[in-house]
């Protein structure tokens, strides 16, 4: 049976000031602009959103990611592709 190394790895947010994130446990980042950095980790897809965006560091390699920039949400979306959230549950 063959493994992706960062299942091997947690998962984890670090956000500083929110003005700098740390995350690692990624294994794809999906899309990105300077308001929105869409990413796969090995718990399920995260939808960031803020301002001034930017990615300063990724390694899929070790599955760490840093980001910059104004942070003005992080959202979890379930590996079927849902927001685990009630207003998520809401409005499908």
């Amino acid at each position: 049976m063959v493994e992706n190394k960062n299942s091997l790895k947690g998962h984890s947010v670090f956000l500083e000031n929110r003005e700098e994130m740390k995350i690692t446990g990624v294994e794809e980042v999906d899309s990105y602009n300077e308001n929105t950095v869409i990413l796969s980790t090995i718990k399920g897809g995260i939808n960031i959103k803020g301002q001034g965006l930017s990615i300063n560091k990724l390694n899929l390699d070790d599955g760490s990611l840093l980001i910059s920039g104004t942070i003005n949400s992080l959202i979890y979306i379930s590996k079927g592709g849902e927001p685990k959230n009630l207003m998520g549950k809401l409005f499908k």
